[in-house]
């Protein structure tokens, strides 16, 4: 098997087995800490343009299917193991990891000490990495790395680029698609919701246009200062109509009300981050993935903070006080899991329901 360097921007140089695409790639380097769902993290389009490392030592140990897949086409720039299961062992199975990136134009690199490399980008935060041959000059490389400006322009490669229904019987339902997860359609489906799924940029009267009961705002990829339109089109929407924003969503949400984000240091991104809801004491175990948050400085008094990260006291969740609109940080579609906090979806039908009587 052919040797492959990860490269970072610190000057820190890994060497291992190549897997996936024969391509050389340059990313922003984030590690996640969830021992599976390895299919639906390397599909969710929140990872796009990034180095996704995970820091659980064995990947693709059952395989890839399609059913588990959270997006159809995914961008995240690369994938880093510390051991990539030669032989997957699943009913499931249809394709094995190495198979499946090699399909996808993804490259990866396996044999990695990937507790070293968590312990780095902890250290020193997310930083940009590129994936490279051994055979490349090692100066150049570096060079040409720290001279990358990695794009901006996330979820204008996720979103969607015309709307398109998943029709059902029940309440309608906007998705507006940053860079949605189809588990947030498999529980809006659950619930029988019609949902007509639109671009990033659609504006505040094509939704109004469309008499929703409810609009959902996804999560996406990057910086959500990079996408002034939608900000623009929730404050049209704001009042008008009950809102649910998830991860890129709730930032959208809090800006479009006045507060501010951050990026955090190497960001939250597995499947056990325990949040409590602060009216309730409630604890519940989440699946996330992000790399900004709210701010609490300058929050207005528009927004209620309703949840909290119990170890960093980060905002996860807020609820505006005269608006039929909330959000949270994690995900309640959690996929892979865990379920904890999908009564959400159920508080989103209840907000509607109240909404239109």
């Amino acid at each position: 098997m052919s040797k492959r360097l990860l490269i970072l921007e610190d000057g820190t140089v890994f060497e291992g087995e190549a897997i996936g695409a024969n391509v050389e790639v340059t990313g922003e380097l984030v590690f996640n800490t969830g021992m599976s769902g390895y299919q639906e993290s390397i599909t969710d389009q929140s990872y796009n343009g990034q180095i996704l490392m995970f820091t659980f030592p064995l990947i693709g140990n059952y395989g890839i299917n399609r059913d588990d897949f959270e997006s159809i086409r995914p961008t995240c720039k690369a994938v880093v193991v510390h051991e990539a299961a030669r032989r997957p062992s699943n009913w499931r199975t249809q394709i094995s990891l190495d198979e499946f990136l090699k399909s996808r134009n993804i490259p990866g690199i396996s044999g990695v000490d990937t507790r070293a490399l968590t312990k780095i980008v902890r250290e020193h935060g997310t930083m940009k990495a590129t994936l490279s041959s051994p055979d490349d000059e090692l100066e150049h490389q570096m060079s040409q790395l720290k001279a990358t400006v990695l794009p901006s322009n996330q979820v204008q490669t996720s979103s969607t680029k015309t709307p398109y229904p998943s029709p059902n019987m029940g309440r309608k339902v906007v998705v507006v698609d940053f860079g949605l997860k189809h588990s947030i359609l498999r529980e809006l489906s659950k619930r029988q919701c019609d949902v007509t799924v639109v671009p990033y940029d659609t504006t505040a009267q094509e939704i109004l246009n469309m008499h929703p009961d409810g609009v959902m705002l996804t999560n996406g990829p990057g910086d959500p200062t990079d996408v002034p339109e939608a900000i623009t089109m929730i404050q049209g929407i704001l009042g008008h109509v009950p809102i649910f924003g998830i991860c890129l969503g709730h930032q959208l949400l809090s800006l479009a009300n006045g507060a501010t984000t951050y990026k955090m240091k190497f960001g939250h991104r597995g499947f056990n981050h325990a949040v409590r809801e602060i009216a309730t004491g409630r604890i519940d175990f989440t699946s996330q993935n992000h790399g900004y948050a709210v701010s609490r400085e300058n929050l207005p008094d528009t927004l209620l903070v309703t949840h909290e990260e119990i170890n960093d006291h980060s905002i996860e969740g807020i609820r505006h006080r005269y608006h039929p609109a909330f959000s949270v940080q994690f995900h309640p579609d959690a996929a892979p899991g865990p379920h904890d906090a999908s009564y959400l979806f159920d508080d989103f039908m209840d907000l509607m329901d109240n909404f239109n009587k």
